[in-house]
Order: structure tokens, then C-alpha cells, then sequence
């Protein structure tokens, strides 16, 4: 079969594609923008990529079109495919399909942490020896890929409460129907489509009503907002995990920056942990990775000292490089409760005098809209520093977030302004973070290419 994917260059449509090449059918796609590291992937596959949304990009010889959900109606593209009366899908719809049929699905869902702790899954079940598929939001660095086919029983998804497509807007994960669910935190997220917290929590509730009675939730037992979730309703046995509690799962903080930790199932610890990731919610992504390799049946003790060599996933706080004595991270956190608990980890790896310095981009729907713009300035707190990129579209003066920073605050027009800014004011031993849920139009390498020819 032939496909054309519309919308290839994003991390879950990217996967998708990664699968559907993988299983032998032949792969095209478009996108408005595509940038690493899902271009580089998709190219490495030999899968043709177009840019824009031309109707001319879809072959006519293509068997269907897998659309994905940030087109919508008025897209060239989109108007063409259905004028012609092609076969077409959206990305979830095909994955519960053609991928998921006879496996043993884990679903991770969660307003934070779904990238990281399905990718922390996915490497404790190899460790395990059970060779599982996946599809991660993003290039898993143990794996060098964001999705495969796998040749084990078990198939880890990270599982989107976002829309499905513009002919459906149920979220995607109940097209998934997974024997095992981690529910791993719930905030008020994606404004864009989501009215209010309410609506979230019935997505939520949709998807806990499709685990069937003989498989598993797993669920952080310290959110409130996941405890009502499950007052809705709930029909399959329930596994709680957390640090401030009795859960029956625990970790114990070992070090203050989550490097090192112990792993406690019902009372009786399994072992310590002693990794390269930083910070609290790290430490609960794992734990939930752990619960569920024990829920598969594998032995979740024998698979730990693996983490010792996880790598974590592109542009999770990753290292790009340093020079002249700065460091330089790519971060994806665009969440205000993201950015808090990812500076709290640095922080508590680099100690109290070291400085930290954010340059950040509010690109997600529901941070150009201002959901999260009252919250923004309490979660910068951990910084010293603030380069705030105030694009001229962006729907909402950036003054009151940048005037209400604990450290100083400076807000840019453009990333040239932004690269200019943060070459003259870094120094030696600083720790600059760039915050985006998008391509930051390449401002981490830039900043580091700038510092070094400096």
C-alpha cells in the first residue's frame, strides 16, 4: 500500500510513518515545517518529504492519506482529499489498525511526562528481554528512532489526550484500548480545544473505561485530579505510585536532584536506581515504568540496573554542547508545571550558586492564548536569568510575566535578538535552558555556535 501523511513532520505522525515503512508499505508525506530530529529520521528511511500542503505533494497513485490533527478544514491539502473521495484516516485510527491488533498495548497518558516515561518503558522491557514496539513523541537516544514494529508481544504508546483529527475530536488515546494504562498527572492543558479542567477529566474517564477488568491502571496517587477521574467509574484493577505517601508503588529520594533512588512494591524494595536524569518528576516517570514492566509479568527488579544507561529522549533537557565555560540544554517543557519541576532538577544538580539562565519560547495553542500566563512567572523561579522570545504574534503582552520574575527578566522580538542577548549577558559556569515545544527556529546551536566563534 501506498501512503501520503499529512502532517509527517510531527513527533506522533513521524512515528507513525516510521511504522508504516517498517511494516513494507511505501511512504510520502507533507508538512509546513519539517526540522530535526523527526526530518532527519524520516529521511534516514528513505521516506520522500514535501513541504507545504500543496495538493500536488499527495501522488495519485496513493492507496490512502493519513491525516494528521493539525490540519483542518480550508487546508489545500485536506479540500483536495476529500473533493477526489480518497481513502483517508487519521494517525491513531490507522495505528489502532494496523499496529496495535494482537498485541499487549501499555498506554502512557499524562499532561507531563508522557515522551519520557514511555521511552523509560520501552528500554526496561528490553532490558527485560521482551523486544517491544513503540511509538514515542519524540527519538528515544538508546533507540536512535521514535517508533518500530518490535518483535515482542507488548507495544508501548505514548497516548495524546489532543484531538484526534478534524473529523474526529475524540482525544487519541481511545482509539487505543490498552491492557495496561499509566495516568501519570493531570493539569489543565491545550486551550485550544479543551473548554476547562472538567473536559480533560472526562477524556480521561473515556479512556479508563476502555482498560478491560483483567489488565491494569496505573495510576500517580498523588493527583487529585486523577482520583476523580477514577470516581467516575472504574473496572479494572487499580496500582497507585508516588513519593509522599503510602502508594504501592514508592520511591525514596536517595539524592536531592533524583539521580539516585529506591524502588519500594508493597513495603519490600526492589533496589536502587542511580541514573543520569534530574529531578523529582523524573523519579515518578520511572516509577511508573517500573509498575508497569511488573504488570507485563517481567521482572521489574532485573530490569533496573538498566537505567544506569538510559539516555532519555532528544531535547528532554538535552546536554548540545558547551562553550566557554556555558553549558547549553534543548528542553521540551512548554507547561508552567513542566518548566518549575525541570529547573527544580537542575537546580538541585547545580547547587545554589551556579547560575541559570532560560531562554524561553511560548509557542504551545495554549501558551499563545495565555492560558498559562499567570503561572509562568511563578515557574520561572528557579532562573536567574529569563530571555522571553515576545513574538509579534503572539496574542498577549509579555510585560506583566517578564516584570513579575523572581531574577531579571528580558523580552526579544525575534531569535537573533534572543542569540544577540544571551552572547553578551552569559558567562563562565552558567547553564543556559531553551524551553519550546517547536523547532525555536535551531536557537540552542545558534546560541552555541555564537559563544564559540565569539
Amino acid at each position: 500500500m501506498k501512503l501520503h501523511i499529512l502532517g509527517i513532520a510531527g513527533t506522533f505522525m513521524g512515528g507513525v510513518a516510521a511504522l508504516a515503512r517498517e511494516l513494507g508499505h511505501q511512504v510520502e508525506g507533507s508538512d509546513q515545517a519539517v526540522y530535526p530530529p523527526m526530518s532527519t529520521q524520516l529521511e534516514r528511511l528513505g521516506i520522500t518529504l514535501s513541504q507545504g500542503y500543496d495538493p500536488a505533494n499527495i501522488s495519485a497513485d496513493c492507496d490512502q492519506v493519513v491525516v494528521g490533527n493539525a490540519l483542518s478544514r480550508g487546508n489545500p491539502a485536506v479540500e483536495q482529499v476529500l473533493d477526489d473521495g480518497r481513502s483517508y484516516a487519521s494517525g491513531a485510527q490507522w495505528l489502532a489498525e494496523n499496529v496495535l491488533p494482537g498485541r499487549d498495548t501499555i498506554a502512557v497518558a499524562g499532561t507531563h511526562g508522557k515522551t519520557t516515561t514511555t521511552t523509560i518503558l520501552a528500554w526496561l522491557l528490553q532490558a527485560a528481554g521482551r523486544e517491544p514496539g513503540f511509538l514515542i513523541g519524540g527519538v528515544a537516544e538508546d533507540f536512535g528512532v521514535s517508533a518500530r514494529i518490535g518483535s515482542g508481544r507488548e507495544f508501548v504508546v505514548e497516548a495524546d489526550e489532543y484531538d484526534t483529527a478534524f473529523f474526529d475530536k475524540r482525544s487519541k488515546f481511545v482509539h487505543y484500548r490498552p491492557l495496561v494504562a499509566i495516568l501519570n498527572n493531570l493539569e489543565f492543558d491545550h486551550a485550544d480545544i479543551f473548554d476547562d479542567l472538567a473536559a480533560i477529566k472526562r477524556q480521561f474517564h473515556h479512556l479508563v473505561r476502555t482498560v478491560p477488568r483483567r489488565g491494569t491502571l496505573l495510576v500517580n496517587g498523588e493527583d487529585a485530579n486523577l482520583a476523580e477521574v477514577l470516581e467516575m467509574g472504574c473496572w479494572t484493577p487499580v496500582q497507585t505510585f508516588g513519593i509522599d505517601g503510602d502508594f504501592h508503588w514508592n520511591a525514596r529520594l536517595l539524592e536531592a536532584d533524583g539521580s539516585r533512588f529506591a524502588v519500594v512494591h508493597e513495603g519490600i524494595e526492589l533496589g536502587e536506581v542511580r541514573w543520569s536524569l534530574l529531578g523529582r518528576h523524573n523519579v515518578m516517570n520511572a516509577l511508573a515504568a517500573i509498575a508497569a514492566v511488573h504488570a507485563t509479568g517481567a521482572d521489574a527488579a532485573a530490569a533496573l540496573p538498566a537505567l544506569a544507561r538510559f539516555r532519555s529522549v532528544k531535547r528532554r533537557m538535552e546536554e548540545v554542547g558547551t562553550a566557554r565555560g556555558v553549558r547549553v540544554y534543548d528542553d521540551f517543557a512548554h507547561h508552567p508545571t513542566a518548566i518549575a519541576t525541570t529547573l527544580e532538577g537542575l537546580r538541585a544538580r547545580v547547587g545554589p550558586d551556579a547560575r541559570i539562565v532560560v531562554a524561553m519560547e511560548p509557542r504551545s495553542n495554549s501558551m499563545r492564548l495565555g492560558a498559562h500566563a499567570g503561572a509562568l512567572a511563578p515557574s520561572l523561579a528557579g532562573a536567574d536569568l529569563v530571555v522571553f522570545l515576545h513574538r509579534p504574534e503572539l496574542g498577549w503582552d509579555a510585560g506583566a510575566v517578564v516584570g513579575a520574575l523572581r531574577g531579571e527578566g528580558i523580552a526579544v522580538p525575534d531569535v537573533d535578538a534572543l542569540v544577540d542577548v544571551l552572547s553578551k549577558r552569559a558567562e563562565a559556569g552558567d547553564h543556559v535552558v531553551f524551553m519550546s515545544n517547536g523547532g525555536f527556529d535551531n536557537a540552542p546551536r545558534r546560541f552555541l555556535a555564537a559563544l564559540a566563534d565569539a
